[in-house]
C-alpha cells in the first residue's frame, strides 16, 4: 500500500519531468499523509498536461457523505476497474502523483515496526499511477480528491510489506494520462511492480510515524539520523 510520501522537489524539476507548462509552486513535503492536499498532473480538457492539488482519499460522484475517514487512499490495481468507487476514475481520471520517495513500515518480531524510505537509486523524481474524481455536494461544494494505485511488491518489497505503489515508467506517462483512452484493457499493461533495480529501500527514524512531523530529517538515513542526535545530545550543556 501506501499511506506516507515525500515530495521535495523544485517546480522547475516537476515541469522538467512531467513536461508541464508552467512549474508549480509547492513547499518541500517530507511526510505527506491522507485528507491532506497532494500534487497530480493530469490531462486537461485541451489535452495540456496540468498540474493540480487534491485532497488524498478519493470521494466517488456518486457517495452522500464524503468524510475523508471514508474515502479510501489506494486502489487495487488487479480490481479498480471492476469496483464501483473507482470504475468511472479508471476510464476518466487517470492521473499521476509525483513523489521523490514513499514510506512503508516492516514488522519485527517482539519489537517496534522499522519505516523505510523507498526512493529511485539516483534519488530523482517518479510518478505513482493515480485515480482522481470530482464530488459536487447539494450546496454547491467541490471536492476534488484523488487514489494512489498499489500493486503486488517486486523483490526489494517484498520483505517490507505485501504491496508497494504502482510506479510508472516515464515513457509510459502519455498512454496512462491520455483521456482518450477510456478502457481499461488499453492500460492494464501499465499495471505491473516496477523493476526492483529501479530502487532503494534506505530504514530511517521512527519520527516520520507521527503524520504531523514534517522535516527534512524524515528521510534521513537511519546512522546518520542516530548520529547527528548524538552529536546535538553530547553539545548540549549542563542542565538541557
Amino acid at each position: 500500500m501506501c499511506g506516507r510520501f515525500t515530495l521535495n522537489s523544485s517546480g522547475e524539476a516537476l515541469a522538467e519531468e512531467f513536461d508541464l507548462a508552467v512549474g508549480p509552486d509547492l513547499a518541500p513535503r517530507f511526510n505527506i499523509a491522507p485528507s491532506q492536499e497532494i500534487a497530480v498532473v493530469r490531462e486537461d480538457e485541451g489535452r495540456t498536461r496540468e498540474c493540480a492539488l487534491l485532497r488524498w482519499g478519493l470521494v466517488a460522484s456518486w457517495v452522500r457523505d464524503p468524510k475523508p475517514g471514508r474515502a479510501p487512499i489506494n486502489a487495487r490495481s488487479e480490481s479498480a476497474c471492476e469496483k464501483p468507487t473507482f470504475r468511472r476514475a479508471m476510464a476518466k481520471g487517470r492521473c499521476l502523483v509525483p513523489a521523490s520517495g514513499f514510506y512503508e513500515w516492516q514488522a519485527s518480531r517482539g519489537g517496534p515496526k522499522q519505516p523505510f524510505l523507498i526512493r529511485m537509486r539516483d534519488s530523482g523524481l517518479f510518478s505513482m499511477a493515480g485515480l482522481h474524481e470530482t464530488w459536487c455536494g447539494p450546496g454547491g461544494e467541490i471536492i476534488e480528491s484523488v487514489a494512489i494505485l498499489t500493486t503486488a511488491a517486486n523483490a526489494l518489497m517484498e520483505p517490507i510489506h505485501a504491496r508497494m505503489p504502482l510506479i510508472l515508467a516515464p515513457a509510459d506517462h502519455g498512454q496512462w494520462l491520455d483521456r482518450d483512452v477510456q478502457s481499461a484493457s488499453a492500460v492494464t499493461d501499465l499495471m505491473l511492480p516496477c523493476p526492483e533495480d529501479w530502487l532503494e529501500a534506505v530504514p530511517i527514524g521512527t519520527q516520520v510515524n507521527n503524520p504531523r512531523f514534517d522535516d527534512p530529517s524524515c528521510i534521513e538515513p537511519l546512522e546518520r539520523f542516530r548520529s547527528r542526535r548524538t552529536i546535538v545530545r553530547e553539545s548540549d550543556p549542563p542542565g538541557c
